[in-house]
């Protein structure tokens, strides 16, 4: 079926169910934000594939709500399809509980899928559809439309994060998360995001593309814990992991059932959770809604963590240059396009011990594609690659002992003038950001402008966040920090991994990204307070052929030539022939 077909068919579900309105947010039960196949629901519907973007649908219209890294893809996507655009954090963008509003009668009755809905949004949509006299109800209608799906046969398995890699034993987790519910008062402590399980437990697994986690459940007390989870996945090691660290074992499907058990517990959940947990758990229990407090000891990466993203960036940068010269090199003297170069680089990557496998699917825009923030290029009618104009190409790799992001752009060819200048403003935005000092209890977004300031100072901007967290070994997306334009209250504490990466996109024109992960660090103590700075992790060198010298400052040159001595100094050694090369030459001072 269509896109169009398929919200037909949902239509026809919904006056059945005198439903005037239904929402498909972008969701699993586990709130996760890339989903295993059978919960890509809003994908399946409308024909959208970005990661973040929800879809609503009423008898007459139907909105995909999306940001501003999706605004050139979707309408791309979206053709035929009968959904408008609407764009976050435009003026013109009505908040979308308002809009049904104004769609729906008085008295009307919304509907979502309970369990791939979060508590703040179902608590959201209840108390503003409420108070206009209008009813949200759970009723998953995708369920007899989407026939054709089901869950995952293959049992992925299950293994093993050794202390050595991870840092922290399972039991110091435990303990350190059983400290936080007393403080909170909690009799009960409810983890459902897959990235938290995982961490909690010393557990790795792949039922998320790129992620390396697995579907399952945490219920702690303070005496017990319990991980509901696919038992065949589970193979002997990570068995006897669990039983060493009191951690009892339940099949996946006895979660909601177990949940129901519990009375009058005081139950430390987050808000974020799916709200069907909060409907088996809301007879005769109380509620105490707050962050997992493992997501923040999960962002503070420990000394084992750290120096495991700096072995592992070192077989990245490796992978990287091998990669780069080759493309440069190929580019126009064989067939290429954007997938197989992707598949290449994921080659390359894949030669360098304890890799695992791609953290996100590679991104690689080729002239104006560059533009479409998380372009993905398909195996059929990829643009074809030639030794003409520039490429945009962001990637990252899981090895055993960390996880990687990185984005360079280059030229193929020449590079335009008007090019390379708005290269070099996104690159001093960067290279800014990277020699930053800033006093203790500093949040992201007060960082944010050092990155932009350069290319606002030329009314030009861009429209994403500038760094996101990243996980060790586990997701390259994580937080609860992040350095971007919007209000986030978690500060920045040393330990903490995050992307560094500004960009411009001209659209139909080019797009332009430079992306390094960096490490929250301390630097000094004076009268004045405890002073922090970012340590550069990423080891790669930047395309010379992209950068207008003249534009910047002796700072930012006096930066980047240190950077690319040090690049030299970690990886020449174990490069050779024509690579090692072209690689000195991309590393000579400015």
């Amino acid at each position: 079926m269509t896109s169009s077909e398929k919200i037909g068919a949902l239509r026809h579900k919904m006056a059945e169910h005198k439903i005037n309105a239904f929402i498909i947010y972008s969701a699993d039960p586990h709130m996760s934000e890339y989903l295993p196949e059978e919960w890509q629901e809003r994908t399946w519907l409308s024909g959208f594939t970005g990661s973040a973007g929800f879809v609503v649908i009423t008898q007459e219209k139907a909105g995909l709500w999306t940001d501003g890294r999706y605004f050139v893809q979707a309408p791309i996507e979206l053709k035929d399809s009968g959904i408008v655009l609407f764009k976050e954090g435009m003026e013109e963008t009505p908040n979308y509980i308002d809009w049904i509003i104004s769609e729906i009668p008085e008295n009307g009755t919304v509907a979502v899928n309970a369990i791939a809905t979060s508590h703040a949004n179902w608590e959201l949509l209840t108390e503003k559809l409420g108070a206009k006299n209008r009813l949200v109800v759970d009723l998953p209608l995708l369920k007899n439309i989407w026939t054709e799906r089901s869950p995952n046969a293959v049992k992925n398995p299950i293994f093993v994060q050794p202390v050595e890699r991870a840092g922290k034993s399972v039991n110091d987790k435990l303990a350190a998360i059983r400290g936080k519910m007393e403080e909170a008062e909690a009799t009960v402590h409810i983890i459902s995001s897959l990235d938290d399980v995982a961490w909690t437990l010393n557990l790795r697994g792949s039922d998320v593309q790129s992620n390396p986690v697995f579907l399952g459940y945490i219920i702690l007390s303070k005496t017990d814990a319990k991980l509901f989870v696919d038992l065949e996945k589970l193979d002997a090691d990570s068995r006897a992991q669990m039983q060493k660290s009191g951690v009892e074992i339940l099949p996946y499907e006895e979660f909601y059932n177990e949940l129901k058990n519990f009375k009058t517990e005081k139950v430390l959940i987050s808000p974020n959770g799916n709200q069907s947990m909060f409907e088996a758990l809301k007879e005769n229990n109380t509620f105490i809604k707050a962050a997992v407090p493992g997501n923040l000891m999960k962002a503070i990466k420990n000394k084992t963590e750290l120096e495991g993203f700096r072995i592992v960036m070192q077989r990245d940068g490796l992978a990287m240059v091998k990669f780069l010269y080759w493309l440069t090199h190929q580019a126009g003297q064989e067939p290429l396009n954007e997938y197989t170069i992707g598949q290449k680089l994921r080659g390359f990557r894949a030669e360098g011990k304890n890799f695992v496998g791609e953290s996100f699917g590679s991104i690689v825009g080729y002239k104006e594609n560059g533009a479409i923030m998380h372009y993905s290029a398909k195996s059929e009618g990829s643009k074809e690659v030639t030794n003409q104009d520039t490429i945009l190409v962001d990637s990252g790799g899981q090895y055993l002992e960390g996880t990687t992001d990185i984005t360079r752009t280059f030229a193929l060819g020449t590079a335009s003038t008007e090019f390379k200048e708005d290269c070099t403003l996104a690159l001093k935005g960067m290279i800014q950001l990277s020699m930053v000092k800033f006093p203790k209890g500093t949040r992201g977004v007060q960082l944010d402008a050092f990155a932009r300031m350069a290319l606002w100072k030329e009314a030009k901007d861009y429209n994403h966040g500038t760094g996101h967290g990243v996980g060790s070994f586990m997701n390259v997306h994580e937080g609860p920090q992040n350095i971007r334009k919007d209000m986030n209250m978690q500060e920045l504490i040393p330990g903490m991994v995050l992307s560094n990466e500004p960009g411009f996109y001209y659209e139909n024109h080019y797009g332009i990204r430079h992306e390094n992960l960096i490490a929250v660090t301390e630097k000094e103590t004076t009268d004045f307070g405890t002073f922090y700075e970012f340590e550069t992790l990423t080891i790669c060198p930047f395309d010379r052929n992209v950068i207008a010298t003249e534009l910047l400052t002796e700072p930012e040159k006096e930066w980047l030539n240190k950077y690319h001595d040090w690049c030299k100094e970690k990886l020449e050694n174990d490069l050779d022939g024509e690579v090692k090369s072209w690689f000195l030459d991309q590393v000579k001072p400015l």
